[in-house]
Formats: C-alpha cells, sequence, structure tokens
C-alpha cells in the first residue's frame, strides 16, 4: 500500500497530466520507459523522475494534502531546494520557465525530443 506523500505524488502527477509544475517537461512516475520516445542515459532520465514537491515547507507550516503538494521532476526539485534561500514557488517557475525557453535548463536531448509543454 503506498504511503500518503506517494498517493499525493501520483495524484499531482494525474492532475498536471504528467508535466513538471515548475518546467512544464513530460515526468516518469516509475520507469524511464514511460518517457516519451523511449529512454536516454540513466543519469539524464533521473533528472526528470517525479517527486513530491511542498509548496510550502513543513517545516514553515505546509502540510501533506493534495492542494500542498504538486508534481515536479528531480532536477527542479532538488535546484530549488539546494538554495540557501529556496525562492517561492511562483518566481521560481518563472525563473524556471525562462531559462527551459533558451533551452538552458535541462540536457539538450530533453529539449530535441519537445517533451515540454507551453504555458
Amino acid at each position: 500500500m503506498p504511503s500518503r506523500i506517494q498517493a499525493l505524488r501520483r495524484q499531482a502527477f494525474q492532475r498536471q497530466q504528467g508535466h513538471c509544475f515548475y518546467c512544464s517537461v513530460s515526468m516518469r512516475l516509475l520507469s524511464p520507459h514511460e518517457l516519451p520516445g523511449g529512454t536516454a542515459d540513466k543519469s539524464g532520465c533521473a533528472r526528470l523522475r517525479c517527486t513530491a514537491e511542498h509548496l510550502v515547507a513543513r517545516c514553515e507550516g505546509g502540510g501533506n494534502n493534495a492542494e500542498n503538494i504538486v508534481a515536479a521532476c528531480d532536477h527542479c526539485n532538488r535546484t530549488r531546494h539546494r538554495r540557501k534561500s529556496p525562492p517561492d514557488p511562483e518566481n521560481y517557475r518563472i525563473e524556471v520557465q525562462a531559462r527551459v525557453r533558451r533551452g538552458a535548463w535541462h540536457y539538450l536531448w530533453v529539449h530535441k525530443r519537445a517533451l515540454f509543454v507551453s504555458r
């Protein structure tokens, strides 16, 4: 039986039609074979793994509920939280989208396969 956070991650993944909240890339939930166009190198596919992202961090009072959980690719989630002071979700989303438009966010093969949806 999946944990609560796993169930919320799956719900967010489905609600977002399999696309990252921040960069809009197609993500994989379980296997790299889920990605459109087949697999690429393993390290690149790991970056596209779906994670549960808390919009309001738990340490700041955010809960494990559907309103506070979105699906984000591992790359976006880790990059945001590696910062000394992570930006709020909406400002981070704007920053990431700008970098995606320049082709400067994911590996080149992700852009070549057009794994993004436009917002």
